[in-house]
């Protein structure tokens, strides 16, 4: 059985997200996008798991199912802040959660170690993570830990801002604990390839999303190949890497961090310039914010290109709201990018099966073709995307946009103190 799964996503309980974040609206939109399997999000939450109590029934499978069997599993993400050696320690972790009792659990334990778990749906702890780690599969060994977009500057395990060189450095000796790594928006599978300390690791993509909406919510997704979809059988996939086929990744230039910058200054820069100018904004004179791209060049072992031999496929992909709204120069939100959308997802049965399975032909005859053109361009990774930095997202670029980009050369500007 295939199933396409989101693992990682927010409800309204969190900070920035969209208020209308219902089980009902995940649902709908999720069978729109074609995924098979949703995580809960934020299940520590008191409120929200109340609400998924009510909304969801438990079937001794591990799996939670709506009235009409929507499909979803207990999911969270916890931000552990804390200080190790002489450094400000920011690291987010998605918890995978087998049945609402071992939920429960979790909340009095964290509230008996003074976490505010009201707070906000993605609570922040001062526990560390060896620490949260070791006490979580104290509660129930059958909770996953996943360190979550472990390349994102400021809150991840390699993270440029307050992260580690190593997983050892950061889960200490509950690393033997830790079987798959979430790559995250602005990395995929292949800038992982180069670092060989990640071979033994499961490599999973999600949307980490804030919205139901499309252009979110399964953006990102993990390609799993089971018999029957329970909370065992796919823990043992992320364990073992048994039955975990692919990952869906957006280009990682999509990604809010792949370049160096300072949104700010309006200043993007690859690793190669931002190396010429020592790290430091041409515009302002502090220090950039260091990217993936930088970051994973500072820790690989290996070159571009790499394979280890049993790594797993992944295809790239941009959000089909996002080709539509660039194709016709109109918002994602907009009732004509919404007309064409609903139009290619009826013809096509879902937006990932406008992406993967439409013909041709038939695209062509149900779409502009200027969108179709860019459909098939996306099939054949042919479509480039200007690199986001420091918290802004990558866009679409035109020929003619990529041709001034390269004969741009950054000229760093005075200061003030230079005056």
């Amino acid at each position: 059985m295939k199933i396409i799964s989101d693992l990682h996503i927010h409800s309204r309980f969190s900070r920035a997200t969209s208020s209308d974040l219902s089980i009902v609206n995940l649902v709908k939109y999720a069978k729109m996008k074609g995924l098979h399997l949703l995580g809960t999000g934020d299940f520590t939450h008191p409120a929200w798991l109340r609400e998924l109590k009510n909304e969801l029934k438990e079937d001794g499978t591990g799996i939670l199912k709506t009235d009409d069997g929507f499909p979803f599993i207990l999911s969270g993400e916890i931000a552990s802040i804390y200080s190790q050696d002489n450094a400000l320690r920011r690291i987010h972790n998605i918890l995978l959660c087998p049945d609402f009792a071992t939920a429960e659990q979790v909340h009095e334990t964290l509230k008996g170690k003074h976490v505010k778990i009201d707070a906000d749906g993605r609570p922040i702890c001062g526990i560390s993570c060896p620490e949260l780690v070791e006490t979580l599969k104290g509660i129930n060994s059958r909770i996953e830990i996943i360190p979550a977009h472990i390349w994102t500057p400021w809150f991840s395990l390699f993270g440029s801002k307050s992260g580690f060189d190593r997983i050892e450095d950061c889960f200490q000796d509950q690393t033997k604990n830790i079987h798959a790594l979430e790559t995250g928006l602005s990395s995929d599978p292949a800038m992982n390839w180069r670092l060989s300390q990640l071979d033994r690791f499961s490599l999973v993509s999600f949307s980490d999303s804030h919205s139901f909406w499309p252009w979110r919510i399964g953006r990102e997704a993990t390609i799993f190949e089971l018999k029957e979809i329970t909370y065992d059988n796919l823990i043992k996939a992320l364990r073992t890497k048994e039955g975990l086929v692919e990952t869906i990744e957006v280009d990682p230039s999509y990604g809010k961090y792949h370049y160096d910058g300072h949104r700010d200054c309006n200043i993007s820069l690859s690793p190669e310039e931002s190396k010429k100018l020592r790290n430091i904004c041409p515009v302002c004179g502090r220090p950039l914010t260091i990217g993936v791209l930088h970051r994973v060049e500072e820790l690989a072992d290996r070159p571009e290109g790499f394979l280890p031999k049993d790594s797993r496929p992944f295809r790239s992909v941009v959000p089909l709201s996002e080709i539509i709204s660039f194709a016709l120069g109109a918002s994602m939100s907009s009732s004509k990018v919404w007309g064409e959308y609903s139009k290619l997802v009826g013809a096509f049965g879902s937006e990932l099966g406008v992406l993967f399975d439409a013909d041709k032909e038939k695209l062509r005859n149900t779409t502009e073709s200027k969108i179709a053109e860019l459909i098939n361009k996306m099939g054949n990774n042919n479509i480039k995307i200007k690199p986001g930095y420091d918290g802004v997202y990558g866009e679409i670029e035109t020929e003619s946009v990529r041709r001034s980009r390269k004969k741009s050369v950054i000229k760093p500007q005075k200061r003030l103190v230079d005056f």
